[in-house]
């Protein structure tokens, strides 16, 4: 009798799993997996679609998102009009996702890896008149994390206000007494999705991937580094942890910080006040600065924003594409777009690190290598450590740094943001690091890879079956 039970509870829930995964699945290979999992896994295949397959947060996340956009400045349209040229498609398709237009007046300040990051990080916070926003995925104790809430003490002393929001799954590690530090000393902080046993299944899949400073709204910081002291100290396993990260100084730091200010009261419903544009200053200092824009992107979006941005900047590549990214796993349209590229003529470069920080992630973006290289690309693989940067850039114009890996997780279900700079002085800069990076590692040939023994292939199966739900 129990079983019988048993077999018709699990038969309903099966079938309504399916009906929701037939209305409401976006892209049929993803709703091809859930339902290969569903149907080859009876129990762990329904516990992985209520764990990582449901979107039931969007709509209460977007009604956050649009109360949040009545109560801050709108940007205005009016500058769009004065930018034009090869990418103008690209900045209108930004604004309208992310509402940012490009501005102008902005200085720049590329940072390698750890050390330099944080020497210029902590210069920023020493200067703070009047407020400090800081967001992490990953914010992990350590001498990083006791600098820190030494030097939110003595700001916050001199009537400096400091507000802080970090990841509830990536900064799972985050110690209670740490944070009850830091609202002893007057931090006001908060996490995002903080993972509870109750609401499991609601907590775990969207998560805010964000890396963002701001001081005084007026210098920001972005990029792939979290607070963690292995970027200055290495890992055990790994070795050194090699990333970029970006200064800016200027509207585009404003723009951070209204991103800021909208996760600010998704956490916890209240809204900080947030300067306005100023526009009159941007066009004072016309052509004194960078083009920069921000594009940021999330689960409660109606159109999939760093996805959009990527496959625009692929598609409009006329000589060059050097991308650097951990997660190389590319959907049906980003696959498509590097192809048609590479067959094209266009000179696409692609460096991932040659270690990995998570194997079945590992074989899932190895698994993409064959057609890659097959239509040209050329692979790199970095030797040295981890490398986690998120760069594009492309034709001495256009680049991107910022949060997002070229993943369904990053476009679909994370909170992200990228910066766009539109400068060739810059894009040259990034692309003799990348060139410089590419002297030091292993390039991958099609005849070489296709020859690779058949367990890792085997591998690389296994990882490509599940990497749309990766």
């Amino acid at each position: 009798m129990w079983n019988a039970i048993f077999l018709s509870l699990y038969l309903l829930i099966a079938l309504a799993i399916i009906i929701s995964i037939l209305l409401h699945g976006a892209k049929p290979s993803k709703s091809l997996a859930w339902l290969l999992a569903i149907f080859t896994i009876p129990v762990g295949g329904m516990f992985l679609y209520l764990l990582l397959g449901r979107n039931r947060r969007k709509n209460k996340l977007l009604k956050l998102k649009k109360k949040a956009f009545l109560n801050l400045p709108e940007p205005l349209m009016e500058h769009m009009a004065s930018m034009s040229g090869k990418y103008q498609k690209l900045m209108t398709l930004v604004y309208r996702n992310s509402h940012f237009p490009p501005t102008d007046n902005n200085e720049l300040r590329l940072l390698k890896d750890g050390k330099t990051t944080f020497e210029s990080i902590f210069e920023a916070l020493e200067s703070a008149q009047h407020r400090i926003h800081l967001q992490y995925y990953i914010f992990e104790e350590g001498e990083l994390a006791q600098k820190l809430l030494q030097l939110f003490e003595r700001k916050i002393m001199n009537g400096v206000e400091v507000k802080m929001i970090y990841d509830g799954i990536g900064s799972f590690s985050l110690s209670k007494a740490y944070i009850k530090k830091l609202t002893a000393i007057g931090v006001e902080v908060y996490p995002f999705l903080p993972f509870k046993f109750g609401r499991f299944f609601s907590s775990l899949n969207y998560r805010n991937h964000r890396k963002i400073i701001v001081v005084d709204g007026k210098v920001a910081f972005t990029g792939g580094i979290n607070v963690s002291d292995k970027y200055l100290k290495g890992d055990v396993e790994l070795g050194n942890w090699h990333d970029m990260h970006l200064r800016l100084e200027g509207n585009a730091a404003s723009h951070l910080d209204f991103v800021f200010a909208m996760d600010w009261y998704l956490v916890c419903q209240k809204t900080i006040p947030v300067l306005p544009l100023d526009m009159e200053k941007a066009a004072i200092e016309k052509n004194k600065g960078k083009l920069v824009q921000i594009v940021s992107g999330g689960p409660d979006d109606d159109f999939p924003s760093l996805e959009q941005t990527y496959f625009t900047i692929i598609n409009k590549a006329k000589n060059y594409l050097f991308i650097t990214n951990p997660y190389v796993i590319p959907g049906q349209a980003v696959m498509e777009a590097l192809q048609t590229a590479a067959l094209g003529g266009v000179d696409v470069r692609l460096m991932v690190s040659e270690n990995a920080d998570n194997k079945i992630v590992s074989w899932s973006v190895r698994s993409y290598f064959e057609p890659l290289l097959k239509s040209g690309i050329k692979i790199y693989l970095f030797p040295d450590g981890f490398l986690h940067s998120k760069i594009i850039v492309s034709d001495d114009s256009i680049a991107t740094i910022g949060t997002a890996n070229l993943d369904d997780r990053s476009f679909e279900q994370n909170y992200e943001v990228n910066a766009i700079v539109y400068d060739a002085a810059f894009a040259e800069l990034l692309k003799e690091d990348f060139l410089k990076d590419a002297y030091s590692s292993r390039m991958l040939t099609y005849e070489d890879h296709i020859k690779r023994p058949w367990g890792e292939k085997l591998k690389e199966g296994f990882g490509k079956l599940f990497s749309p739900l990766l």
